[in-house]
């Protein structure tokens, strides 16, 4: 685990709000911490995050309104189908379908992680997802989203992140799948400076 403190003025930069922040955001935007998600749909370790973890923080924390998670786009360069799933996801978002695509992304990641054409499959994940198929495809065929999923990796990158899944909360950067213990020391010593309470 590496928890670093990166240059605030870089991260937020790095990792500026655009018009699809809302689409793929969990929780009160007044919430006093803000997560930012780095992540790839066809990692392992934000598979076990999903699963082991994120159940719990949303739970405590996004449920509560004591912090805020945005999902960012960081495929990686060795995983060859986590950019078209992240774009599969981005069009989904368009519909008001981001979690869902999310969800069964990860839920069947080892189904689809070495076809050698995901297309079809994601289609039918789509439609799992109760999104609309002629506007799913028209947006991955025209490659509307292409450039949202290229600059969030280019503002993860910038941001410090060399790996997924990695998370900016409040100027720290924390690497890996790590457990809900780790994230209530981090959030509750920030929920406390901010709030004056836990």
């Amino acid at each position: 685990m590496r928890l670093l403190l990166v240059p605030l003025l870089l991260a937020v930069l790095a990792l500026r709000q655009d018009d699809t922040t809302a689409l793929r955001a969990k929780g009160s935007a007044t919430a006093p911490v803000t997560i930012y998600e780095m992540s790839d749909f066809q990692c392992p370790w934000c598979a076990r995050f999903v699963r082991e973890t994120l159940p719990a923080l949303e739970r405590e924390y996004v449920a509560t309104g004591r912090a805020r998670l945005v999902f960012v786009n960081f495929p990686l360069p060795m995983h060859p189908n986590a950019v078209p799933a992240a774009e599969l996801a981005m069009c989904a978002a368009r519909q008001q379908k981001f979690w869902q695509m999310h969800d069964l992304l990860f839920r069947n990641h080892a189904r689809w992680e070495t076809l050698r054409e995901p297309g079809v499959y994601f289609l039918a994940l789509g439609d799992s997802a109760g999104a609309n198929r002629d506007q799913l495809v028209e947006c991955l065929r025209s490659g509307a989203m292409r450039g949202v999923v290229r600059s969030d990796a280019e503002g993860s990158v910038r941001s410090g992140a060399r790996s997924t899944p990695s998370f900016y909360i409040e100027g720290a950067l924390v690497e890996g799948a790590q457990p809900i213990e780790l994230f209530r020391q981090v959030l509750d010593s920030i929920i406390r400076v901010k709030t004056g309470r836990q």
